[in-house]
């Protein structure tokens, strides 16, 4: 059998436990849903637990299903790398070999070049949470017209301004020199963004007008290859940022967890044909990277609440699978990503849950998508449709 919809959900940074390299990236010991289910001693997520995750390996809390009601497994990052498009884009296809750069402080080249190409001085340089950086320096800014540059340890280079004292089309010229600068082996920045806001010191706050300027992927993906047959790639979340638009049709913006799970289930009443494709990102930019265990496991549990209403809307014709992009465990040290191993739920209306092998690459997913709407399939990647559709018969 083949499917009229997949919808694919990206529970961003819900890692599940370190994965065999995880040396490598200095993360022993990883484990971002166990380490969060110790901490809270015990998750409240019955419905993924339905699903099959505590099957995965079990995890406090969460009951291990006598009959799962998907097919679950593990799987690991084939890439050279942990962060959001180095998951990302090896879900739909690519294999990384030189990762995205993360910086504590970027080098002085970079801001100096930034400083001499835009005419105004740089302050900040460092990771931030976007909300604290424009408290602290914000009123700063507005008396000197310096530019806010931070990160948030992952790839991206953030440029914060005051839509009064630097106007919006200066600062998008802004983060088109930052792109350009940043493209040079050296950097390896995957993302600019833009990030202004309003308000006077002490009641700053961000405006709608972010832009995000990422680098394309490195080839075509399985959403490029649908897009151009004529089927549908529904994109939620920072879903088109990530791919830079690359085999988008059509762009749902969100503005956190909540509003992500409300379009998404109002976007599944749409007759579409192809991929619904979600990313949440709260678990990583609100909980992860500010090492924030109890916030994190909040935001678990209010996702595994509302997956009822979305396993509702799953017709018979209708694929749904849930997995991450890697980890990021709020009680490792540091606030970087974490080397972990990510699940993979897999839901049918007639699926038959059993343990799958072990993926030895993000890309199956992307290779089972292709090979369900008969597009060309990546190099990288197996599908694993048979495996799930048990006869594996076309109809």
């Amino acid at each position: 059998m083949t499917f009229k919809r997949i919808f694919l959900v990206v529970l961003d940074s819900v890692g599940i436990g370190e994965a065999p390299d995880a040396d490598k990236f200095n993360d022993i010991g990883a484990d971002t849903l166990g380490h969060i289910a110790e901490y809270q001693n015990g998750l409240k997520m019955p419905n993924l637990g339905k699903l099959g995750l505590s099957n995965i390996r079990e995890i406090k809390g969460i009951e291990k299903s006598a009959q799962p009601s998907a097919y679950y497994t593990k799987m690991e990052e084939a890439s050279n790398g942990k962060d959001t498009m180095t998951g990302h884009w090896e879900i739909m296809g690519l294999h990384i070999e030189t990762p995205f750069r993360t910086f504590e402080r970027f080098p002085d080249e970079l801001i100096q070049d930034l400083e001499t190409r835009t005419g105004r001085k740089i302050i900040g340089n460092k990771p931030a949470s976007g909300t604290e950086i424009i408290k602290e320096l914000g009123q700063e800014h507005m008396e000197t017209g310096s530019l806010i540059v931070y990160t948030s340890a992952d790839s991206v280079l953030q440029i914060a301004a005051h839509e009064e004292i630097v106007a919006i089309d200066e600062l998008y010229n802004i983060c088109e020199i930052a792109r350009e600068l940043t493209l040079d082996e050296k950097y390896m920045i995957g993302r600019v963004i833009a990030r202004p806001f309003i308000g006077e010191p002490g009641a700053f706050e961000r405006t709608a007008n972010r832009q995000d300027y990422a680098l394309k992927p490195f080839g075509r993906t399985v959403m490029n290859e649908l897009k151009d047959n004529g089927l549908d790639v529904i994109a939620l979340g920072k879903i088109t940022d990530i791919y830079d638009g690359e085999g988008v049709t059509e762009t749902i913006r969100t503005k956190d967890n909540d509003d992500g799970m409300q379009k998404f289930i109002d976007s599944m009443d749409k007759d579409f044909h192809g991929l619904n494709f979600l990313n949440l990102v709260d678990f990583d930019a609100k909980y992860g990277h500010r090492r924030d265990p109890g916030g994190y496991a909040n935001a678990l549990e209010k996702f595994d609440q509302r997956l009822p209403e979305m396993l509702e809307k799953i017709t018979e014709t209708d694929l749904l699978i849930i997995t991450a992009d890697h980890g990021n465990d709020p009680t490792h040290h540091g606030t970087d990503h974490t080397r972990e191993y990510v699940p993979l739920l897999v839901y049918y209306q007639e699926a038959i849950g059993k343990e799958l092998p072990v993926r030895k690459t993000f890309a199956d997913i992307g290779a089972t998508i292709a090979d369900n709407f008969k597009v060309k399939l990546p190099e990288h990647g197996t599908s694993f449709l048979t495996d799930i559709t048990n006869k594996g018969e076309t109809q």
